[in-house]
C-alpha cells in the first residue's frame, strides 16, 4: 500500500517491527504487512516449512500542524501546507460599531489542520493595535471595538490562533483595517441622462463623443456630497 521502505524487521527468534522513517498521515492512515516465516536459513538444501502472517497496522494522527486561518490555499500536492490571505475590513473615523466587524474574504477563523485531533483554538492579538482600539473574542475570533479611531491611520494588526493545549502551536494572522470617513450619502450622476456620438468603422476602445460637440468625449460623472472635494 505503497508503505515501502518504511518498515522493517529486526531478531530472529522474537523479531520487531520498527519505522524506518515517519509516516505522514495525509497519505497513509493504516497499511498492512505480510510476515513471512522459514524454519531453515535462505539458501539451505534441506526441507524448510514456512509460513505467512498479515499484520493490519492503524495509523493514529498526532499534532504535529499549527493552526490554519481560513480560508486558505495549498501549496503542495500534499496538502501539509496551506498559506492564508490577509484579513481586511474597514471602520468610520470618530465612530465606535457596536457590532462584530465585517471582514474580508471572511471572519477570522482558524482551525487545526491535525483534522482527527481537532483542538480547540483560541485568539489574541498580539501587534498593531495602537491605543488598544480593537478586541477579539478569544473564542469565536470576532473582532470589535473598544473606542472610536480619531485618526485617518490604517491598522494592521496581528492575530494570534493558538491550541489551548498546546501553547506551542499557534500561527500569526494578520487584519488591516482601513479608517474612512463615514458615508451618509449615494452617489449621484450630474445629469439624468447623456447623449453621445460615435463613427462607424472606428477601432475598439475609441472615444465615443458629445453628441452636441463631435470633437469632444463624452465624459460621464458622478459626485458624491460626503466627499466634495473628489
Amino acid at each position: 500500500q505503497d508503505t515501502d521502505g518504511y518498515f522493517a524487521i529486526k531478531g530472529v527468534n522474537n523479531p520487531e517491527i520498527y519505522l524506518q522513517k515517519a509516516l505522514n498521515y495525509d497519505k497513509f492512515i493504516s497499511t498492512t504487512l505480510l510476515l513471512y516465516a522459514r524454519d531453515r536459513p535462505v539458501g539451505s538444501t534441506e526441507t524448510t516449512n514456512t509460513a505467512t502472517a498479515t499484520i493490519n497496522i492503524l495509523i493514529e494522527q498526532t499534532d504535529t500542524k499549527p493552526p490554519w486561518f481560513l480560508p486558505c490555499t495549498f501549496i503542495n500536492t500534499e496538502k501539509s501546507i496551506c498559506i492564508s490571505s490577509p484579513y481586511t475590513g474597514r471602520v468610520n473615523i470618530s465612530e465606535v460599531s457596536m457590532e462584530p466587524l465585517t471582514l474580508q474574504p471572511g471572519p477570522i477563523y482558524a482551525v487545526d489542520p491535525d483534522y482527527t485531533l481537532n483542538e480547540k483554538i483560541v485568539y489574541n492579538i498580539v501587534g498593531g493595535n495602537t491605543d488598544q482600539v480593537f478586541s477579539v473574542d478569544a473564542d469565536t475570533g470576532n473582532l470589535t471595538m473598544n473606542k472610536a479611531v480619531t485618526s485617518p491611520d490604517s491598522y494592521l494588526l496581528q492575530i494570534m490562533a493558538t491550541q489551548v493545549n498546546n501553547v506551542q502551536k499557534y500561527s500569526i494572522g494578520s487584519v488591516e483595517i482601513k479608517v474612512i470617513n463615514k458615508s451618509d450619502n449615494p452617489p449621484y450622476f450630474e445629469s439624468k441622462v447623456y447623449s453621445g456620438m460615435t463613427f462607424v468603422g472606428l477601432a475598439p476602445k475609441s472615444f465615443v463623443f458629445q453628441a452636441d460637440d463631435p470633437s469632444s468625449p463624452l465624459m460621464i460623472t458622478a459626485v458624491d456630497a460626503d466627499f466634495p472635494n473628489v
